[in-house]
C-alpha cells in the first residue's frame, strides 16, 4: 500500500482543526492578554500555513515531514499526579541555580524558586498575564510578530503557559535561573512552550534552559522565547538540547535590545530527531552588543538546522555569530544566517562564521551566510567551511603514539571547545564539557535518566 503524501497545506489544515476543536478549552484556561492575540495569529496562520522549502528560511528543512502524524495535545495543567523532582535527574545538576520545571509546556505547580531578590518575578506565563498585566501587555508578542512565519503564528495561537521572568531596573539575579523543560507522556504529544523574559535598564541576569524527554515517545514541540534587554542590561542566555531521537523541536528566540545592552546566547544541541533553532535579534539602540553562539552534534538520521537574522537598526552596534557542527552517519544540517544593516546603522561591526566537520560520506551540511547592508561606514564579514577532520593534525597525533579513535576524539573536542568556552557560567561550562565529551564518544543516553519505565 502506498503511503499517503501530506503537503504543508494538509498539515496546516490538521493544526487548524485541532485549534478549532479545542479553542473553547484553550481560551477558558488562559488570561485575557494571551487570548487577545489569538485572532490575529489565526488569520496569519491561515494565510501563511506551515512553511515549505519554497520559503528561503526553510529551504533545507522539510518541516512538514516532522509535524504530521497521530499526536495528542494537552490544554490543561493537570496531566499527571507525580512528583517530577523525584523522577527526574538532570544531566547538569547542582549548578547552584534557581530551578523551575516546565512539564509539557506548563509551569509546574510545585515550583518554588526560593531566595529570589525582592522585586524579581519568576512565575508561570499565564499567571503573569493575570497578576502583572501592565508589564505583560507592554512586552508580550511585541517582538515575535506573527506576520511572516507560520510557526510563530501557530505558537501564538496555542500558547497558554510557560515561564515569565522580570528583572526590574537596576537589579541583578546573582544566581542563574535554570529552566528545565520536560516532555513526559505515555502518548505521542504536541507541545507548545512560550516564555517571556524582561530585563529592565541597568539590570543583569543569567538564564539556562535545558530541554529533556523523559520517555521514549514522540513529541512535537513548538517553542518561542521573547527576550527584552533594557538600556545597559546584561543578559546571558544558554540552552542545552538533549531530547530523544523521536522528538521534533522547533525553537524561536526573539531578542530585542535597547541602548548599550549586551546579550549573549549559547545553544548546545546534543541530541534530538529534528532540531530547528531560529534566532531573531534587533539591535534597537546605539552601542548594543549581540553574541550568538551554537554547537550542534548530529548522527544517525538527525537533522539540525540553525537560522539567524541580526538586524542592526541603530549605529555603533556590534554583533558576533559563530556556529559549529559535527555530523556523522546520515545526519544532515543547515545554517542560514543573515546580517541586515539599516541605512542609519553607521559604524556597525558585524561578524558571522559557520564551521562544520563531516565524519561520514553520507553526512550532509548546507550553509548560507549572507549580508544585506544599506549603510556605507561599516565593517562586516561572513564565511563558512565544510570539511573533514584535519589529516595533518591526525597524522601528528598518531605519530605521538595516540590511537586513531582517541586522536579523532581529541580533534573533535578541540573543534567544539571554541563554542563551549563562550559559556560564562563556569560550573555549567564544566558540565557541558563532560556531556559533549560523552556525546562525541557515543556514550550519552538518548533518553534522559529518570525513574520512569516507558515501555
Amino acid at each position: 500500500m502506498n503511503e499517503t503524501i501530506l503537503t504543508p497545506q494538509d498539515i496546516s489544515a490538521e493544526w487548524l482543526r485541532l485549534y478549532r476543536d479545542n479553542s473553547d478549552i484553550l481560551t477558558k484556561n488562559s488570561g485575557e492578554i494571551l487570548n487577545s492575540q489569538r485572532a490575529k495569529a489565526l488569520d496569519d496562520f491561515m494565510r501563511l500555513g506551515i512553511p515549505s522549502t519554497k520559503n528561503e528560511a526553510y529551504r533545507y528543512t522539510r518541516v512538514e515531514d516532522y509535524l504530521k502524524g497521530n499526536y495528542d495535545a494537552e490544554f490543561t495543567n493537570d496531566p499527571f499526579k507525580v512528583d517530577l523532582r523525584e523522577i527526574f535527574k538532570c544531566d547538569i545538576p547542582e549548578l547552584d541555580t534557581h530551578v523551575v520545571l516546565v512539564l509539557n509546556g506548563f509551569y509546574y505547580t510545585d515550583n518554588n524558586p526560593a531566595g529570589l531578590p525582592d522585586g524579581i518575578i519568576v512565575c508561570g506565563l499565564n499567571e503573569a498575564s493575570v497578576k502583572y498585566p501592565d508589564i505583560f501587555r507592554q512586552h508580550y508578542g511585541k517582538y515575535a510578530g506573527t506576520e511572516t512565519d507560520g510557526l510563530v503564528a501557530l505558537n501564538t495561537l496555542f500558547a497558554n503557559d510557560g515561564v515569565f521572568v522580570y528583572v526590574p531596573d537596576g537589579m541583578s539575579l546573582e544566581r542563574p535561573l535554570q529552566i528545565i523543560n520536560l516532555s513526559f507522556s505515555l502518548r505521542n504529544l504536541r507541545i507548545t512552550r512560550r516564555n517571556l523574559f524582561v530585563t529592565g535598564d541597568n539590570s543583569s541576569c543569567s538564564i539556562v534552559l535545558c530541554d529533556h524527554t523523559l520517555c521514549a515517545h514522540s513529541y512535537i514541540t513548538n517553542s518561542l522565547t521573547e527576550i527584552y534587554a533594557g538600556r545597559n542590561a546584561r543578559v546571558d542566555f544558554s540552552r542545552m538540547q538533549n531530547e530523544n531521537s523521536l522528538s521534533s523541536q522547533i525553537t524561536h528566540a526573539f531578542i530585542h535590545q535597547e541602548e548599550s545592552s549586551k546579550v549573549t546566547s549559547n545553544t548546545i544541541s546534543l541530541h534530538g530527531g529534528l532540531i530547528r533553532n531560529n534566532f531573531f535579534v534587533r539591535l534597537n539602540g546605539t552601542g548594543c552588543e549581540s553574541n550568538l553562539y551554537g554547537l550542534f552534534l548530529g548522527d544517525d538520521n538527525q537533522h539540525i538546522a540553525n537560522f539567524t537574522l541580526i538586524h542592526h537598526a541603530m549605529p555603533q552596534c556590534t554583533s558576533n555569530q559563530l556556529f559549529k557542527g559535527i555530523l556523522d552517519d546520515n545526519a544532515t544540517g543547515s545554517f542560514n544566517g543573515k546580517i541586515y544593516v539599516s541605512r542609519d546603522a553607521q559604524k556597525t561591526l558585524a561578524y558571522q562564521k559557520n564551521n562544520n566537520i563531516l565524519l561520514s560520506p553520507a553526512a550532509r551540511m548546507n550553509t548560507k551566510p549572507h549580508l544585506e547592508i544599506y549603510a556605507d561606514d561599516v565593517k562586516c564579514s561572513h564565511g563558512a567551511t565544510v570539511g573533514r577532520l584535519d589529516t595533518e593534525a591526525m597524522f601528528y597525533l598518531r605519530s605521538r603514539g595516540i590511537g586513531e579513535k582517541e586522536a579523532r576524539q581529541l580533534l573533535m573536542y578541540a573543534f567544539a571547545d571554541e563554542i563551549i568556552s563562550k559559556i560564562s557560567v563556569s560550573i555549567l561550562r564544566e558540565r557541558i564539557i563532560g556531556l559533549v565529551d560523552k556525546r562525541l564518544r557515543g556514550e550519552l543516553a538518548r533518553c534522559n535518566n529518570c525513574d520512569v519505565r516507558c515501555g
